[in-house]
């Protein structure tokens, strides 16, 4: 691309390897690369028109994309900042809506089931008072159970039996959490798919296993992964679950098992460490390509 862009990510750590990758890739493309960090950021609404101010001050400085890394601890306040920008018509990857809706698990199982996308038997739990019903419909026990919000294996946890799932449940409905219940893939043996979406492709997959007995195969908790070759119609699993979501960059999580691949979740804020040391790809690459086809 021949026009020098000035891309902003939207971060707190600045630091963190994904980051540091993101703009040493930019950089070396000829792009301009800023912070911001959205907990510095507050909202002028005024009869002028609303404006976003950063550590107080309107920002003045050229913005051709942001690049969103937004934590899980700071989900609705980043959104609120995003979405102003996004009403001025600054350009964004990925947008305030598809960001929220992989945030929340159940509304993105919700719009995968939508188009039809293969997902293990789950369920909605208020509280105990649905746990049975849920527990039948999905096949269990072993049931997996599941906070509507978390990230990197937190929130979900395996239940063997009807009394642990109840345990379980009791708790959380005291602090008013309720609960995704999902049929437990015996097959997947702590092991799952991790693949990269980059705009309408997939840019790398890897299988990812989980540390000693851990169910859950997440890097961050442990776990190693090695690069996998994807089949078509995987491929396009992956790139319709972005779609159904709005996200044009996403890190799409696969189990396999008896029946086919069933989608997971998908990422709106993908580490790119495990990814890119597992499979030798430059991801970050592949993301400023993408925006500069979004900046065209």
């Amino acid at each position: 691309m021949g026009r020098r862009l000035e891309i902003v990510i939207m971060t707190q750590g600045p630091e963190l390897y994904s980051t540091t990758r993101l703009a040493a890739a930019a950089r070396r493309a000829g792009h301009g690369v800023s912070y911001l960090n959205p907990t510095r950021c507050t909202i002028d609404l005024s009869s002028e028109g609303a404006t976003v101010l950063y550590n107080g001050d309107k920002i003045v400085q050229q913005m051709d994309c942001i690049v969103p890394r937004i934590g899980a601890s700071i989900t609705r306040h980043g959104l609120t900042i995003l979405r102003q920008f996004q009403a001025v018509r600054v350009p964004v990857l990925n947008p305030s809506n598809g960001i929220a809706a992989s945030r929340d698990k159940l509304r993105a199982l919700q719009r995968f089931a939508a188009v039809d996308l293969p997902m293990p038997r789950t369920a909605y739990a208020r509280g105990s008072a649905d746990l049975h019903t849920c527990i039948k419909t999905v096949g269990g026990p072993p049931v997996v159970l599941k906070l509507l919000e978390g990230t990197q294996g937190i929130g979900v946890m395996r239940c063997d039996t009807v009394a642990s799932a109840e345990s379980v449940i009791d708790v959380l409905a005291r602090l008013h959490q309720p609960i995704i219940v999902q049929e437990y893939i015996a097959e997947s043996e702590g092991t799952d798919i991790r693949a990269i979406v980059v705009g309408d492709k997939v840019v790398a997959a890897m299988r990812r296993t989980g540390k000693g007995e851990d169910f859950r195969s997440n890097i961050h908790r442990g776990g190693t992964g090695e690069q996998l070759e994807l089949e078509p119609d995987i491929e396009r699993m992956c790139i319709d679950a972005c779609k159904a979501l709005n996200i044009q960059f996403g890190g799409v999580d696969l189990l396999e098992s008896s029946r086919g691949p069933l989608l997971m979740e998908v990422n709106s804020s993908p580490g790119l460490e495990g990814i890119e040391r597992a499979t030798g790809i430059d991801v970050a690459n592949e993301v400023i390509k993408e925006i500069e086809r979004l900046c065209e």
